[in-house]
């Protein structure tokens, strides 16, 4: 499976054609429907919609059209319907008359005190029950899949794109951890030696107040303590082993932004706790790197889903 990104935009628009007014026959446009959906990262899923008064009944089946597709990001929709000029007043038919005045009298029965249909209200009641809002329905239904699978298109783009940057940089976590490997032995011994030369000359001071071989079991002891303190060797196979967990799931792809997360978490442990116990400057400088590496990968891994 590809690895997505939680980036992307994708948009689609749609014409719609109405009959006019009294009439069954196929007439001009009536609109343009257009939609567009906008994602960034995200922990969890994050749905919002802003769409104009006559698409909101269409909201629920947008919102279970996307979580059938999408995991994870805030993903915004916007949807609205923009009406040609000469279509901005629709002249009510001859059957919305008759059901409007057959209403106000119904409900003038019952109120005689309820004031009579204006013209303003008579166009705009009109309008809204000759709206075409079934054939929106689909419309909508149609534009948002087109459009869903232009954003997952785009997001497996990017996807791919932060998946070549971060192989990139693990195999330059793997050089770093090459070039610290051979240091571990030479720092320890180097280490070893030097305890065992401030141990003597403390004890050349001590004018042979303490047994000879007592000192030098009790120097061998601390620095074999000393050694294991700064030895690394534990922090770089776990190091690698994260590299190599992090390789594995970019190949197998899907749902791993929240595994990669962590484990980038775990990197930075590791390369923390080498620079903490470094006993050299070559050592802390490689240290130093890998944060460097770490971090940027973290940012990019924020971005998958």
């Amino acid at each position: 499976m590809p690895v997505y990104s939680m980036t992307g935009y994708a948009s689609a628009q749609h014409a719609a054609t109405q009959p006019p007014a009294g009439q069954d026959s196929k007439g001009t446009a009536s609109g343009r429907l257009g939609l567009e959906i906008r994602s960034v990262n995200s922990r969890f899923l994050d749905l919002s919609f802003r769409l104009s008064e006559e698409l909101r009944q269409h909201e629920p089946a947008l919102r279970e059209l996307l979580q059938g597709k999408l995991k994870r990001g805030k993903v915004e929709v916007r949807a609205g319907v923009e009406t040609p000029a000469g279509e901005a007043l629709r002249e009510p038919t001859v059957k919305v008359l008759q059901r409007l005045g057959a209403l106000q009298d119904t409900v003038r029965s019952w109120l005689p005190d309820a004031r009579a249909l204006s013209v303003a209200d008579v166009i705009r009641l009109g309008a809204a029950d000759d709206s075409p809002d079934a054939q929106w329905g689909e419309a909508v239904q149609a534009l948002a899949t087109t459009a869903l699978k232009d954003l997952m298109a785009a997001r497996e783009r990017e996807g791919g794109r932060l998946t070549t940057m971060l192989v990139g940089h693990l195999a330059q976590l793997r050089e770093l951890a090459g070039q610290a490997r051979p240091l571990i032995p030479q720092l320890v011994e180097q280490q070893r030696v030097r305890f065992l030369e401030r141990w003597k000359e403390a004890m050349a001071l001590a004018d042979g107040t303490v047994l000879p071989e007592a000192a030098q079991d009790r120097a061998l002891s601390e620095a074999t303590a000393f050694a294991i303190r700064i030895d690394v060797a534990e922090e770089l196979t776990r190091l690698l082993s994260h590299v190599e967990e992090i390789e594995r799931l970019l190949k197998k792809g899907g749902e791993v932004g929240k595994r990669l997360d962590f484990l980038i978490q775990e990197l930075h442990r590791e390369a923390n706790t080498m620079g903490s116990k470094s006993a050299a400057l070559e050592l802390t400088r490689i240290s130093v790197d890998m944060k460097v590496l770490v971090e940027q990968m973290r940012e990019q891994v924020q971005n998958i889903e």
